[in-house]
């Protein structure tokens, strides 16, 4: 799953809007942020095998640091409580978490088995739906209309970047989905991490354009 991941991000501004749609981005995608990196390092596994699924080519032969269940709910507390630390608003801390840990869950859906409940783990997880590409489209499209309708909902544009950049951001996640779908096999691993950075300039983006529009205070919200 990609956008689904990003439309929770944007959905979760409607639970607490004093946080930057950047850092709900940050939370809800932070596993597939770090997995890059483990790739590079040697620390996780992947290999590419055209046909395994409908939807990516990819064989996610191990991953237990950024994507055990087990793992992902103490990234889950790190980033909450890094939120905490830094704003003091536990309504945030709990969200951020929830976010990370949404990431696992969404996962689940979308992959053949192979999400390990903690490193080590020979028990594995994953629904499939990336066996129909049609179903997987239609859950991921449905996600980013509520998703972004939530945002839209307690945000409004106060300039054109904060519309026009907004729209921008979602077509660019839009496009990047249907290459990763219909676009040739990646060459190799490391092809695959290195692009895999490259989400970090969505998280900018999404700092930035979010700093174009103003937030409406979510009703009953406490803390700063």
């Amino acid at each position: 799953m990609f956008v689904g991941h990003f439309a929770v991000g944007f959905g979760a501004k409607a639970f607490h809007s004093r946080a930057s749609l950047g850092t709900y981005f940050l939370a809800a995608q932070f596993v597939d942020l770090l997995w890059p990196l483990l790739l590079l390092f040697g620390l996780e596994r992947v290999e590419i095998a055209p046909g395994i699924t409908d939807v990516t080519p990819l064989d996610f032969v191990s991953y237990p640091i950024s994507h055990s269940l087990l793992a992902v709910m103490g990234w889950g507390l790190l980033i909450g409580g890094t939120y905490w630390v830094a704003r003091r608003s536990s309504r945030g801390a709990v969200i951020m978490g929830l976010l990370v840990v949404s990431h696992w869950v969404l996962d689940a859906v979308v992959h053949r088995p192979d999400l390990p409940l903690w490193p080590g783990s020979t028990a594995l997880v994953g629904l499939g739906l990336w066996h129909s590409l049609a179903a997987t489209l239609l859950v991921e499209l449905t996600l980013l209309i509520v998703g972004l309708g939530l945002y839209l909902r307690v945000t409004t544009a106060h300039d054109r970047i904060g519309s026009l950049g907004l729209w921008g951001l979602v077509a660019l996640l839009l496009l990047i989905n249907l290459a990763n779908v219909f676009g040739p096999p990646p060459p190799n691993s490391s092809a695959i991490a290195w692009a895999g950075h490259l989400q970090w300039l969505l998280v900018a983006g999404a700092f930035w354009i979010d700093r174009h529009r103003v937030a409406h205070p979510v009703r009953k919200e406490r803390g700063p």
